[in-house]
Parts: C-alpha cells; structure tokens; sequence
C-alpha cells in the first residue's frame, strides 16, 4: 500500500472518531482510538515509537518520539490544540527527515471541522 492509500485511510479514521467523539479530549485519547481503529483495519501501527538521530555514525537517543508510524511509511503526529503552529509543522518534518520516511500527517483533533484540522507533510513525495 502506497504513502497516499495508507494516508486517505487515516484520514477517513479520524473524521469518523473527531464525528463521534468531537474536539477537546486529550492527545493521548485520540491517539490510542486511532491505534486501535486503524489496528482493526489490518494496518501495522506502533504507537509512540522512539526515533533516534544518527550523527557521524553516533546513534543518539535523545528523546524523539513519533505518536504513530503506519506500515512503517506514514507518520501521524496528533496534537489537541487551539490551532497548529509552524513548530509543529516543523517538528513533524524533522521526525519525517530522521527516519527517512516521505509522509506525515499532523491531525489537530481540537478544530470544530477535523478537515480543517489535518496536515499533510511530505518529504519527497508528490
């Protein structure tokens, strides 16, 4: 399944829980209802998976996490917040760039509309 199949999936997952649930909870809860929804899709989700920064061949673990890596191609960054801000656009990049992944997702489930809350980021993917 390609970046952008496994992308419209997420997608249609988190309009179904912002549509039952509505903004306002917090992070963590979206994020274990959108690991279990896309788990019972057959999809391989790890959920807060450490990304470590290679530097000259030094491994740094130094505290990156992602919320979830779908099938090991998509990143999915969640945040319940006021409005996105470029940090967290930033921030997801960077976790796209470090693991040599080319999608993530930033999904603000605190917006009235959920479409207005997602955010694609891409890393050499078109």
């Amino acid at each position: 399944m390609t970046e952008n199949e496994l992308s419209k999936i997420i997608v249609d997952v988190s309009y179904k829980i912002h549509t039952r649930l509505g903004p306002g909870l917090l992070e963590s809860v979206y994020e274990a209802i959108l690991h279990h929804e896309l788990t019972k899709k057959g999809l391989k989700v790890e959920r807060q998976k450490p990304i470590p920064l290679v530097w000259d061949e030094i491994h740094l673990d130094i505290g990156f996490r992602s919320d979830l890596i779908v099938e090991e191609k998509v990143i999915i960054e969640i945040k319940s917040v006021e409005s996105i801000s470029n940090v967290h656009m930033k921030q997801l990049l960077t976790y796209i760039r470090v693991s040599d992944l080319r999608l993530g997702l930033l999904i603000n489930f605190n917006e009235a509309l959920i479409k207005n809350g997602i955010k694609r980021v891409a890393n050499g993917l078109y």
